[in-house]
């Protein structure tokens, strides 16, 4: 066809589609880099506020022990009313806290938040940070009791009744959504991960479910031998309220060292 247009013109056609050409090269050049692009970490130096994400149920008041102790070292601290009845989606639950991540960031003006989740909302801790854009803005995420590759208690609570809420089919070990949530990295780049479990507990059973790949990982019983808190007393317990200081502070995240057990 272009053998058939005068000699001016097809030089024109052609230059134009050279160019088009560039510039449909530049756009995806552009997009893989986007692509490939680190998240630019959170910096470990400055202090934002402080969420705290409560377990199956949303049973918010658990959380004071971590609230107050808290507050008290001076940080601004924020419980999350859970979504719904705190028995439904977990992904639901890792929007929700996205938008309060927002709200807590507009209101004091900060580049960053920590994250801590205790029992299930440290599930929805790390569905956020990898679904929700948390990676950008989590400082630290410490995860208490977690059931990160799920528990037996939830795969019994099908078993003998059939069903159960939505939060609680998703933490059935190898559901669907962990098995989505535990393929390949288990704690992204961007914030540091810690995470805290006890021995005794008879929720999160395995307890080593509490484990994720690259954390520090945590047990209440090597910070204080021959505990026996359950998973219900953990957000008040000694050892706990120790890690919580140690590792949301400026400093590097680390075990405490002075535990009054």
């Amino acid at each position: 066809m272009l053998d058939d247009l005068a000699p001016q013109r097809r030089r024109t056609l052609l230059a134009g589609a050279a160019l088009l050409v560039a510039v449909v090269l530049v756009a995806v050049g552009i997009g893989v880099v986007r692509t490939l692009d680190p998240t630019d970490p959170a910096s470990q130096d400055e202090l934002g506020p402080v969420l705290l994400v409560s377990g199956y149920g949303g049973r918010v008041a658990s959380l004071d022990p971590l609230r107050d102790a808290l507050r008290s070292a001076g940080r601004d601290v924020e419980v999350l009313e859970p979504e719904g009845d705190g028995r439904g989606d977990l992904r639901a639950q890792a929007a929700a806290l996205g938008r309060s991540v927002e709200a807590a960031l507009e209101r004091t003006g900060a580049d960053s938040v920590d994250v801590v989740g205790y029992s299930a909302g440290g599930v929805v801790a790390r569905l956020w940070v990898r679904d929700q854009g948390g990676a950008d803005v989590a400082r630290r995420v410490l995860t208490i009791g977690s059931p990160h590759h799920g528990t037996d208690v939830a795969a019994l609570a099908v078993e003998i009744a059939g069903s159960c809420p939505t939060a609680c089919e998703q933490l059935v070990p190898d559901s669907d959504l962990l098995r989505g949530l535990n393929a390949g990295d288990e704690t992204p780049d961007g914030p540091e991960w810690v995470t805290l479990r006890s021995d005794a507990d008879r929720v999160v059973v395995p307890t080593d479910s509490a484990v994720l790949d690259g954390a520090l990982n945590l047990r209440v019983q090597r910070l204080c031998p021959g505990s026996t808190t359950p998973h219900r007393a953990l957000p008040g317990d000694a050892a706990v309220l120790a890690t919580v200081a140690s590792v949301l502070g400026r400093d590097a995240a680390r075990a405490p060292t002075d535990v009054s057990c």
